[in-house]
């Protein structure tokens, strides 16, 4: 927003407090902004900042904005501006690990989406291993876990995007399985083994998402993580939460 503002001021001859009564900012606030010292990360704020601009709807589909107001039908009800989805961004996992585990406990269903899962749900100092049930009548929480088939075709191909040896992705895969398969006594615990290339790393503890992605050369928890939060009208949580159902309708159940 800092080289908006001053493109705009290059371009457009617009003054700092010019910008700032476009934009319902104070003068001080788009100076911070201007020169580095402020960033702009609310939903609600890159809307001000494009209805003021009257930015077009493919510079405003950049920002992650619905088409102009002018636009739109259905009223207040179905702006998703109105009712944002993703509440927060993380560098990595491990910066919204406290979160996650904090919703975990709280949470009676479970949902993961993962590779080989180890860091996730498999070892013992693993993000959510400690929080599962672990005794029986422990407390109620309904625990899917999908992992990518170490039998699949595509699990050679993952592995070596991240550099790693079919031989080794697979064991780990195993591995999660069998820790896993340890709880099944005293966890309402399934495990399941998909065969598509995976994309998408998701945790859901009820109606909230952690989602990450997978690509070359980066595996799951380096990838920023986006807390997804279900909203009336929203289409990300009810998209991602339709995928894993769609995944696991086609998965082999090992535990």
């Amino acid at each position: 927003m800092g080289a908006v503002f001053r493109l705009a001021q290059q371009y457009a001859g617009a003054s700092q407090s010019r910008i700032a009564a476009a934009v319902g900012m104070t003068q001080a606030r788009v100076n911070e902004i201007i020169n580095g010292r402020r960033e702009v990360s609310r939903l609600d704020v890159y809307e001000r900042i494009a209805d003021g601009f009257r930015m077009p709807d493919d510079a405003r589909h950049l920002l992650g904005l619905a088409a102009s107001r002018e636009k739109r039908s259905g009223g207040a009800a179905f702006d998703l501006a109105a009712f944002p989805e993703v509440v927060r961004v993380y560098a990595t996992q491990s910066s919204a690990a406290e979160e996650i585990q904090q919703q975990v406990r709280a949470a009676e269903e479970l949902d993961v989406l993962a590779v080989r899962g180890l860091g996730l749900i498999g070892l013992n100092d693993s993000l959510l291993r400690a929080l599962l049930p672990r005794e029986k009548g422990g407390k109620g929480l309904r625990v899917r876990v999908l992992l990518l088939d170490p039998n699949s075709h595509v699990l050679a191909q993952r592995a070596s995007e991240i550099g790693e040896s079919a031989e080794s992705l697979a064991n780990g895969v195993r591995l999660t399985e069998a820790r896993l398969r340890e709880l099944a006594d005293s966890c309402d615990i399934s495990v399941w083994r998909y065969q598509m290339l995976p994309t998408w790393r998701l945790i859901r503890t009820d109606s909230t998402l952690f989602v990450g992605a997978f690509d070359a050369g980066w595996e799951g928890h380096e990838s920023a993580m986006y807390k997804v939060v279900e909203t009336p009208h929203g289409p990300l949580f009810r998209g991602f939460r339709r995928m894993f159902e769609a995944i696991t309708e086609a998965a082999q159940r090992t535990v």
